[in-house]
């Protein structure tokens, strides 16, 4: 993979594509469970980061405001930036929860269309849909997973490229343990503070926002 996620010569992956590569857990076959109840969440904090980081969205007084540049052909990327008006600047936490499971299903129908995953679609007792999706090169999943992990056990954030910290950091909030473990994660409070500060200071506003994000559906607010 190259350091701005595309495999050989397919097209580079957006940042949610790769965080939704990411929260695949290969020893259990799966989606990881508990972030399933946040992952649109997630997914739409990663569409803020690449915003972010190519100057389409800012932070302006603590909130999303938008910047200048081209807009992104990305689906995801391009309905994100729409929720942020010219002259009106967002809340971060409203933009992460608008449109429902949206984020997702665009996410999974980009990469299918890729042949990146597949999908198999089933009903539960002939009426509820379930959704096998599988990656179709787990190399590519484990290496996203080695990386970030790199980043948080041995690696210098501030040295790693900032799509690859924003990965470690939404997973890390994202609580998704097949990344990183509950252990892991106390023997690297340290570095982990580190790579949180330095993150704040690349994409403010962003995490803040995915934390209560995370906090409400988890509680049910």
């Amino acid at each position: 993979m190259t350091p701005h996620g595309s495999t050989g010569g397919s097209r580079p992956r957006s940042l949610p594509e790769r965080l939704y590569l990411l929260s695949y857990d290969l020893d259990k076959k799966r989606l990881d469970a508990p972030s399933s109840l946040y992952r649109h969440q997630l997914l739409r904090g990663a569409a803020l980061v690449e915003l972010s980081l190519r100057g389409l969205v800012v932070d302006r007084g603590g909130k999303a405001a938008r910047g200048d540049g081209p807009e992104p052909d990305d689906a995801l990327l391009a309905g994100v930036l729409a929720d942020v008006p010219a002259h009106r600047p967002r809340h971060w936490a409203g933009l992460l929860v608008r449109e429902p499971g949206a984020a997702e299903r665009t996410v999974r129908e980009r990469l299918a269309e890729a042949g990146v995953v597949t999908v198999e679609t089933r009903r539960l007792l002939g009426v509820l849909p379930l959704r096998t999706v599988t990656p179709v090169d787990g190399a590519e999943v484990r290496l996203l997973r080695e990386r970030v992990r790199d980043i948080v056990i041995g690696g210098d954030p501030a040295a790693a490229p900032a799509e690859d910290v924003a990965l470690a950091v939404l997973a890390l909030e994202g609580n998704m343990a097949h990344v990183l473990t509950w252990r892991e994660r106390r023997d690297h409070k340290r570095a982990i503070a580190a790579l949180n500060a330095h993150f704040d200071a690349m994409v403010p506003g962003v995490r803040s926002a995915v934390r209560l994000a995370v906090a409400n559906a988890t509680s049910g607010g």
